[in-house]
């Protein structure tokens, strides 16, 4: 088995908190030291000779620390072949000293960046010698063992201890990987800082997330990203694929409300079956349920504000998978958790990507997200009838769910709560008639109720049949080259209808 000793390193780190223990083992097994500026006087600290790297090459640290290790009396002894004699040569001739061992920790761009440094000190975190450092020590693992992450130093720690200082070509190899993507990642992250040209995309997320399954269950399944940034688990089993789109799906909708009255929404298959805004929580989940009681089993709740104990009573007696929320009042959080595998989940922040991106054939689409929310100042006025004050809440109200339900879509609503929508249809009309088969299923009268459409009517046919079951009032984007016909249908069947102006479309 491949074995090799470690008998010099080179540590030139940013960050020296945890390196301590590195350097007392490595100390121990009597590895010689050689760094630079405050590694250097950090090894010194704890009381053990170092070589500074100015030593070595003959230089100083200049340009105010830009160029310290940029030397071949560096790059030499950590590229060198110690199986080939010509390399071994160059070393004795150039009097280069041979390093088996590389730790370094990069400049803190990304940090200096999400702290809102200016550009100047964002530039000289971009940093150069270490990811040379890095990349060369990596490129040649079999001799080189490379350490460019301090989250592996604990891991690192117990391979010197059981490797006696000689770690194995295995996790040579391990390591060789990290480091590229160590490299990779931070040049990928200033990349995307100058990056102005959309046409061009580079990605890079380091955090992952391994699933119980993909969509079905002989699929395997990961989320790579910073969830943790957005929701925090307090209760319940492990989410899964299913139920992260669903929660996405969530938490997309309720941002249109996030600071209204309170509201709930109860999710199924990415889409709102149930939404209601009331004066309280309860209220708002009660009318929110009877939009679709049979859908709502097994569904994916939200509320807009922290979920009480009068809410939560009601909820219990459902079978839910998610149940989101900006909080839990210690009495709801007793009732929920009588279930132990719902799932718990406090919202803790509604940013989210301006861009939104999905894989497509051999390739990725990625797009700017739908971040036009319809208002009351972007309604045309087009029928000779006015819609109603109410008329203009309620179409509001239904215009924000369907922006966030699969196309073709139609939403029926009244007195700020979802009755029905027909969602992912092939035409608008299939649509529509499924919304009013809904409504009827759960006993909703749709006279006075309005209806929002993601887009515009192709033909007259659907405000003819929205008329029929009592729709008042109908906001779309318009933009047909036959909206004349749908606009002299209300006119002479007194119906309210305004443009917004603005397609909705989500597949």
């Amino acid at each position: 088995m491949y074995k090799k000793k470690i008998s010099s390193a080179l540590i030139s780190v940013y960050d020296k908190t945890e390196i301590a223990p590195i350097i007392d083992q490595l100390h121990k097994d009597g590895v010689k030291f050689y760094s630079t500026g405050g590694t250097e006087k950090f090894i010194r600290g704890l009381g053990y000779e170092v070589e500074a790297v100015e030593d070595v090459t003959g230089y100083p640290s200049i340009l105010g620390g830009r160029v310290k290790t940029l030397h071949p009396k560096v790059f030499g002894g950590i590229l060198n072949r110690q199986e080939l004699d010509e390399d071994q040569l160059a070393l004795k001739n150039y009097e280069i000293p041979q390093i088996d061992l590389v730790i370094v920790d990069l400049y803190p761009f990304e940090e200096t960046v999400a702290s809102g440094g200016n550009e100047q000190e964002i530039i000289e975190k971009i940093d150069i010698g270490g990811i040379a450092l890095i990349r060369a020590a990596a490129k040649n693992f079999t001799d080189v063992f490379c350490v460019s992450d301090k989250k592996d130093y604990a891991d690192f720690l117990n391979i010197l201890i059981n490797s006696d200082c000689a770690p194995d070509l295995d996790d040579r190899k391990r390591y060789s990987v990290k480091a590229f993507q160590t490299s990779s990642h931070y040049d990928t992250a200033i990349f995307n800082y100058f990056n102005k040209e959309e046409e061009v995309l580079k990605l890079s997320i380091r955090e992952s997330k391994i699933l119980r399954y993909g969509e079905n269950p002989h699929q395997k399944g990961y989320f790579f990203g910073h969830l943790s940034n957005l929701i925090d688990q307090i209760h319940g089993k492990e989410v899964s694929y299913n139920n992260l789109l669903d929660i996405d799906a969530a938490v997309n909708l309720m941002i249109e409300f996030y600071d209204m009255e309170p509201s709930f929404a109860i999710l199924k298959h990415n889409n709102a079956c149930g939404f209601a805004t009331r004066s309280n929580l309860k209220e708002a989940y009660i009318d929110a349920l009877a939009g679709d009681p049979i859908s709502a089993f097994g569904g994916v709740l939200i509320a807009n504000k922290p979920i009480d104990q009068e809410t939560a009573t009601e909820i219990n007696s459902l079978f839910c998978e998610v149940v989101i929320a900006p909080g839990f009042s210690k009495e709801s959080l007793g009732l929920l958790k009588e279930k132990k595998n719902r799932i718990l989940l406090i919202q803790k922040s509604t940013d989210l990507p301006d861009n939104t991106l999905r894989s497509c054939l051999n390739g990725l689409l990625t797009q700017n997200r739908d971040n036009k929310t319809d208002t009351k100042s972007d309604l045309e006025f087009i029928t000779k009838k006015k819609p109603s004050v109410k008329e203009i809440e309620d179409m509001i109200f239904a215009s924000k769910i369907c922006k966030h339900t699969k196309s073709n879509t139609i939403v029926f609503a009244k007195n700020r709560q979802l009755i029905s929508s027909g969602t992912g249809q092939t035409s608008r009309v299939d649509a529509l008639n499924q919304a009013i088969e809904k409504a009827k299923q759960f006993n909703f009268d749709l006279n006075g109720a309005v209806m929002a459409s993601d887009a515009f009517f192709p033909f007259p046919d659907c405000v003819e049949i929205a008329k029929k079951v009592g729709v008042t009032s109908i906001l779309q984007p318009g933009g047909s080259i036959k909206d004349k016909l749908s606009i002299d249908y209300c006119n002479k069947n007194e119906l309210s209808m305004v443009f917004t102006g603005t397609r909705h479309f989500k597949h």
